[in-house]
């Protein structure tokens, strides 16, 4: 976003939006839980509206951005007024596991641009090393993640293992990157820094937003619409991600609340000049998770032959949940020190390949857990090796491959507009998955079908409370008919962990 906004947000935007969006959110939301701060796509957003301004006048794109801020921040408010929040208890797995897939990939696109970067600026040996870091950046993460629900050692220890896996990496390959000879004289690009408490360019922190021209207050409104429509899906499903189904969670969100918080941020991140923030899709269950307890029992199953006659195996379930504003508080507190002079200085030692090594961590975290991978695997499975309860095995191959071409085609059309100018309207395709899944998936599927295919994403009690209740279920279904596939793989394993970016509801 720095290099492609002509330098407009840098690191100190996107700290102070994150800081402002932790504090807001942690001291004043129904749901402290989620947490809210810069998003990749809200990035994507951003330097395509500049794209888009240069072709006329560069000049204005602070003043834009404000009025795109403020616009988005009134529609916000009028969705909140006018319970809008209540339509997401009708989204289903078909569009939110398609939006997770669109955001994995997007990830792992900007990791590999940041990569191409290096070797443009710097030069073919820092573009090897960054290359190096971010590839075993990646593998140090994902491997201490995956020792985290493993049987080795002691649960604590595993446990310790992968809650830190990113400091753990970060610490390493940082130090590595700075290991004297040709390594450090490889000159890799570290995380530019400006001014402690200062924007990246010459100007005030307040935008002066009354001096734009009104057709160009005008042009920003649908800009402000669009805007809206991002934060209305992507917030909100990381808020339902946040309190899914396998958290016990004993208080109920308040997502209409929230959105209108969300509003004000947007509004006070636009005349600021600041990146708007919202709720972190990959980061909001993680942190759910952090404070979830959990117990892992041994789930004996005998056997009938050979010379050993049982399989151990073990089943993990949550206990409870530490429910509490203090940790995204302090989240928020120690993004304002990172603002400071000398934490911005330790913060310029990082490499930016350590960042494409998280957005692979993220993306690959996100497409790895992905329904859609999972079914598409199955279909590619060796039939005699397919266990006789899985659920797919009830539905035609056919279907299953009609299910996924539908979402592969959707996921498909947002990352290949994501490259033009066109990319400003991405959400709404990402919305219009919506009434497709409610208007012409039902047209091609039974209702048994869809009943093993898909399922709702908002399944929590506590979510549905303040979601207006249960939606009506089409032709007379009971609940736990519905998401057979995910309810068969819970009873053998267990509920799943949120690790490195992966989406379970």
């Amino acid at each position: 976003m720095y290099r492609r906004t002509g330098e407009f947000f840098g690191v100190n935007e996107a700290l102070f939006s994150s800081a402002l969006a932790a504090v807001v959110f942690s001291t004043l939301s129904a749901q402290p839980l989620t947490i809210v701060g810069v998003t990749g796509l809200i990035s994507l957003f951003n330097f395509t509206i500049y794209d888009i301004i240069k072709i006329y006048d560069v000049s204005i794109y602070p003043q834009f951005m404000a009025w795109t801020g403020i616009w988005a921040a009134i529609f916000h408010w009028l969705v909140a007024v006018f319970n809008g929040c209540d339509y997401m208890r009708y989204v289903t797995d078909f569009s939110s596991e398609s939006f997770g897939l669109y955001v994995g990939i997007i990830y792992i696109i900007k990791g590999v641009e940041e990569l191409v970067n290096e070797f443009t600026t710097e030069g073919s040996a820092a573009g090897y090393l960054a290359c190096l870091i971010a590839i075993l950046y990646f593998g140090t993460v994902y491997a201490l993640e995956k020792l985290g629900s493993s049987t080795l050692w002691r649960a604590g220890f595993r446990g310790i293992l992968a809650d830190y896996a990113y400091v753990f990496a970060t610490v390493f390959w940082v130090g590595f990157s700075h290991i004297p000879g040709p390594l450090k004289d490889a000159h890799i690009m570290r995380v530019p820094i400006e001014t402690a408490f200062h924007p990246t360019q010459p100007r005030n922190w307040l935008i002066d937003f009354w001096n734009l021209d009104v057709k160009w207050v005008f042009v920003a409104m649908p800009f402000g619409f669009l805007t809206m429509l991002l934060f209305y899906y992507d917030h909100n499903v990381s808020s339902i991600t946040a309190q899914a189904r396998q958290y016990p969670l004993q208080k109920p969100g308040g997502f209409h609340w929230d959105f209108f918080l969300l509003g004000c941020t947007t509004f006070v991140a636009g005349i600021l000049g600041l990146p708007m923030p919202n709720g972190l899709v990959p980061q909001a269950p993680v942190h759910t998770d952090s404070l979830t307890v959990y117990k892992t029992s041994l789930k004996i199953i005998p056997t009938s032959e050979g010379e050993y006659t049982e399989i151990r195996r073990p089943i993990v379930s949550a206990t409870h949940v530490v429910e509490q504003r203090l940790s995204h508080l302090l989240m928020g507190l120690a993004l304002i020190g990172t603002m400071t002079g000398p934490l911005l200085v330790v913060l310029h030692t990082m490499p930016a390949a350590v960042f494409a090594g998280v957005f692979f961590v993220v993306g690959w975290g996100s497409i790895e857990s992905n329904s859609i991978l999972q079914k598409f695997v199955f279909l590619h499975a060796e039939k005699r090796f397919i266990q006789r309860d899985e659920p797919l095995l009830q539905v035609r191959r056919r279907k299953i491959w009609l299910y996924i071409i539908l979402q592969f085609v959707d996921v498909a059309a947002c990352v290949a507009i994501s490259h033009t100018l066109a990319a400003i309207g991405f959400p709404v395709l990402i919305i219009l998955l919506i009434p497709m899944r409610v208007v012409l998936v039902p047209r091609w599927f039974t209702q048994k079908e869809l009943r093993i295919l898909d399922d709702f994403t908002a399944t929590n009690k506590m979510v549905l409370a303040s979601l207006g209740g249960k939606p009506g279920l089409p032709g007379g279904s009971r609940e736990e008919e519905w998401g057979l596939e995910r309810r068969v793989s819970e009873s053998k394993h267990g509920v799943p962990r949120q690790r490195a970016g992966s989406l379970h509801r």
